[in-house]
């Protein structure tokens, strides 16, 4: 089974801090991609990533919305479209408080909708929350039953 998360996000200071986060509660490997394309690439195996065994899906996809070429709700949509990828646990993690983007992450199907915080204390609480329920507590989809959803 893959054990990798999957972070897609384009600000590099949200990126090391996240990681940061990550790295401190759960020994997990994480992939990052800086773009909604390359995010794309990797979860289907296409692009740079089509080496890659596109069936070795991420346990999890941190994703954030606002993204240069691809934004988060397209790659969310393309997601859920897909039966390979629909199992895949996605956790909008953005810093916007629209609440257009909360109904359209819920409405192309979000697993959750976490607004970052900007206190890193708080980030890195949140950050430990969401890895111990996702990856912990919640029982995930066995991988090799994804394509027949």
């Amino acid at each position: 089974m893959n054990k990798t998360i999957l972070l897609v996000e384009d600000n590099p200071d949200d990126e090391a801090l996240t990681l940061r986060a990550i790295r401190k509660h759960m020994p997990h490997g994480i992939v990052v991609a800086r773009d909604g394309a390359e995010a794309l690439d990797y979860l289907f195996g296409t692009g740079r990533f089509a080496a890659r065994d596109a069936m070795a899906h991420p346990l999890l996809v941190l994703l954030d919305l606002k993204l240069p070429k691809v934004n988060g709700l397209e790659v969310l949509r393309r997601m859920r479209e897909d039966a390979t990828t629909r199992p895949i646990p996605v956790i909008v993690f953005t810093s916007s408080t629209e609440e257009q983007d909360i109904l359209d992450s819920y409405r192309l199907g979000a697993n959750s909708y976490i607004r970052k915080p900007v206190d890193y204390g708080q980030f890195c609480n949140d950050m430990k929350q969401v890895m111990n329920y996702w990856l912990g507590v919640n029982q995930l989809p066995p991988q090799r039953n994804c394509a027949s959803s």
